[in-house]
């Protein structure tokens, strides 16, 4: 067994000696951002011309869903959302700590990625993961 959580995706990174991030790239080229890695510029074709880089930790709610049906084992209703991120990138996640209700979630609010346990779920070996969620931003 682990000593800490694995990651959910592999897109998610947890350092040694840091807090968890989202990783993506960027094209070189026209600066298109996409989350984790690729080879190729989906935006421009460019080959080669991409930089790993870490995505950032703030965003907006681009769109939503109310969940209210899925597999045995998951607790309805949840909201599933696309972020668009501070600095570029596009992100699916849920979004947790707000009511699952449309008049209590407005499109462009903003959200904080967190990084939290995978809702209880293991591996055979009984390793737990580590997942991320966003959460709305709370006004300082």
């Amino acid at each position: 067994m682990a000593d800490r959580p694995l990651p959910a995706v592999s897109h998610l990174k947890i350092p040694d000696d840091g807090d968890p991030y989202l990783e993506g790239c960027r094209c070189g080229s026209c600066g298109a951002t996409f989350l984790g890695t690729r080879d190729n510029c989906s935006k421009c074709g460019a080959r080669g011309k991409m930089q790993t880089i870490r995505l950032a930790n703030r965003g907006e709610l681009y769109s939503y869903c109310i969940v209210h049906r899925s597999f045995p084992g998951i607790d309805v209703p949840y909201v599933s959302a696309i972020v668009d991120l501070e600095g570029g990138g596009t992100v699916k996640g849920n979004l947790i700590d707000v009511e699952p209700d449309p008049s209590k979630i407005d499109f462009g609010m903003p959200v904080d990625v967190v990084y939290d346990d995978a809702l209880g779920r293991k591996d055979a070996e009984g390793n737990s993961y580590l997942s991320y969620f966003f959460k709305p931003r709370t006004k300082i």
